[in-house]
């Protein structure tokens, strides 16, 4: 994994993100910098394109064109930058259609700077960040919109989706397979196909609504 994490922050709350500037590199031992920062939604694409992020945090909550919006905009313009998106209310709605625009991932505002390091690198790492709550959402939701899948999965595979379905780590599921990580991504990659699903936040939905655990 690289040393550097650079991000990227759109939201207008002025504090938040200058408590983000300082205190991400105290909290990452220098890993993570903020390398730019809009307070308009409308700027969210142009600042991607120039900085070059990793990770962009968006704030869902932002004046029109609003952080939905700018979501969409960031994943057009950088493909390659994973969008993590944030709200300060408890509203699962709000995360749901952020993840419909491209989102790889939620996060509350009310998590605190120590505890932010480990979902960007998460979701550098290619992995789906989400709360308990949202992905008992997302689950809720694909029991009603899935359809049994056909597809028969070996052992191998149904052991690495229930690792996905539990939320643990690249390294965690290298370590109960006894693989490397690159052998995980590769695995995961050909399980996804499996399932005719495009991220493990899907895979995990599935899982749990088709009983495929």
């Amino acid at each position: 994994m690289q040393n550097g994490i650079r991000i990227a922050v759109v939201d207008d709350h002025a504090l938040f993100v200058r408590g983000l500037e300082l205190l991400l590199p105290e909290v990452s031992g220098g890993r993570a910098t903020v390398v730019a920062s809009t307070g308009d939604a409308a700027y969210a694409a142009s600042i991607v394109r120039n900085a070059v992020p990793d990770v962009v945090l968006v704030d869902l909550h932002m004046p029109a064109p609003g952080g939905r919006h700018a979501v969409a905009a960031v994943r057009a313009a950088a493909p390659r930058s994973r969008v993590l998106a944030m709200s300060g209310d408890d509203d699962p709605a709000v995360a749901v259609e952020a993840l419909r625009a491209g989102a790889a991932g939620f996060l509350p505002k009310s998590s605190d700077a120590s505890s932010v390091l480990q979902p960007l690198l998460a979701a550098i790492d290619g992995w789906a960040v989400l709360p308990a709550g949202l992905l008992d959402v997302l689950v809720d939701q694909g029991r009603t919109r899935v359809p049994q899948p056909t597809v028969d999965l070996a052992e191998q595979d149904r052991r690495l989706l229930g690792l996905i379905a539990a939320g643990a780590s690249t390294g965690e599921i290298a370590g109960k397979l006894h693989v490397s990580d690159r052998t995980v991504k590769r695995l995961t990659a050909s399980l996804l196909r499996k399932l005719r699903v495009s991220s493990r936040t899907e895979a995990a939905a599935l899982a749990g609504s088709a009983g495929l655990l």
